[in-house]
């Protein structure tokens, strides 16, 4: 236990970032060979094969009857939880429903032209599934996450997978109204959603993180079953030009306690608050429980970096794009060159569980660099933003000109004459 709570302090060189993106970027073989083989034997063999492998995995005797939660579980769940607890999950909720409906795009028209109107349609997916994760616990916060801006843009419905159901989640579900919940999880949970089964509905799109198997087994099915982002362990990097030790070593740690294949980094200029930090660590390592197998992740993945210069940190920092960015000292010119992030925290007190749990943001958030390309889960990933458009008469004989010129162009007479047909 001792080796696992020092955290490296190295200088960040060019070698040492290589070596940081050459390991992230490494294929996993093996976790994509054993989710291949999950999903292909539930696409092939529906519930019986989804059974055998929660049975083998999870250590749960399904059948037809006993998959799918109960109305009377859910209620009896919610009568264990303690009122506190109901009360912040509902205050969470409220938070989470509100920026939700903030980011709910409108549909619209416009007349481009005369005769030429033209608009967008916003119509929500049919049908979703939530995984969440259910390893030491069952992360009852993931639903409010993904279940909710699911939600707000409508979705008919909602489907979870889960394979041990805390009371704290099942209460969750009964505030938000969710009904279904399936006590399955891992790739073959993932195989499920993707293909169906003859319990398990095929869904429109996967939502939710996951161990390197459910990452790997949504990346295998989305040819066929859209899915949010391949949201795997949790990343932190905190770029500090200075702050509380205390807190930005809070910060490593709650990252940190997830996963033993989480990453947190620090990036500082200063060597001092770099051994500060450390120092930080291992104390309030002391106070925690030591029996977290996550833990080990402070010394395989985690490091404190000592870059050469500020503006080397920045680099750095924008080419790691991580999930979580936390910017202790939020200088405005800081922050405006720290462009790559699924969610930024900026100043002491957004500390990055606030985030997790309770300020609407998503916690569901693009890892290994995705945030290059996208950023958290939304109420956009639910809705589908299709146009229309409706072309007078009048309109068609100021466009058909300029179609029949750029079709003939590129080679296509039927364009042009389909065009040319009704003048």
């Amino acid at each position: 236990m001792e080796d696992a709570v020092k955290m490296r302090i190295v200088k960040l060189t060019e070698a040492v970032a290589a070596k940081f993106f050459a390991r992230r970027s490494s294929h996993d073989a093996a976790a994509e060979r054993i989710a291949s083989r999950i999903v292909a034997d539930v696409r092939r063999g529906g519930d019986a094969a989804l059974f055998r492998w929660v049975s083998k995995l999870d250590a749960l005797r399904l059948t037809h009857g006993t998959l799918w939660v109960s109305r009377g579980e859910m209620r009896a769940a919610r009568k264990q939880v303690p009122p506190e607890l109901l009360s912040a999950i509902e205050h969470a909720a409220r938070n989470v429903r509100r920026v939700a409906e903030h980011q709910l795009p409108r549909p619209w028209t416009i007349n481009v032209e005369p005769g030429v109107r033209v608009g967008q349609r916003v119509t929500p997916l049919e049908t979703i599934g939530c995984y969440i994760p259910g390893g030491r616990f069952s992360l009852f916060s993931t639903l409010l996450m993904t279940a909710i801006p699911a939600q707000v843009a409508g979705v008919k419905r909602i489907v979870v997978a889960c394979p041990k159901a805390s009371p704290a989640l099942l209460a969750a579900a009964e505030i938000l109204g969710v009904t279904e919940i399936a006590r399955i999880g891992g790739a073959q949970a993932i195989g499920a959603f993707a293909y169906g089964t003859q319990s398990v509905p095929r869904v429109d799109k996967i939502c939710g993180p996951g161990n390197r198997y459910v990452t790997a087994a949504k990346l295998l099915v989305s040819n066929d079953c859209a899915i949010d982002m391949p949201a795997g362990p949790t990343e932190v990097l905190i770029l500090a030009t200075g702050g509380d030790p205390h807190y930005i070593a809070a910060d490593i740690l709650a990252q940190a306690e997830h996963d033993p294949d989480a990453v947190a980094l620090l990036v500082t200029p200063y060597l001092r608050l770099a051994k500060a930090v450390a120092a930080e660590v291992a104390k309030q390592l002391q106070e925690l429980p030591k029996t977290n197998p996550a833990w080990k992740s402070l010394r395989q993945a985690s490091a404190i970096l000592v870059a050469p210069s500020l503006d080397s940190a920045i680099r750095f920092a924008n080419r790691v794009a991580p999930e979580h960015l936390s910017i202790p000292v939020a200088e405005k010119s800081l922050v405006e060159k720290l462009s790559e992030t699924g969610s930024a925290f900026l100043g002491p007190w957004s500390a990055q569980p606030i985030g997790d749990y309770a300020s609407g943001t998503n916690h569901v958030l693009p890892t290994s660099g995705w945030a290059r390309a996208r950023g958290g889960l939304s109420v956009l990933d639910f809705v589908k933003c299709s146009s229309t458009q409706e072309i007078s008469r009048a309109g068609l004989k100021r466009l058909a000109p300029v179609v029949s010129a750029m079709a003939r162009a590129e080679g296509l007479e039927a364009h042009a004459r389909a065009v040319e047909v009704r003048k």
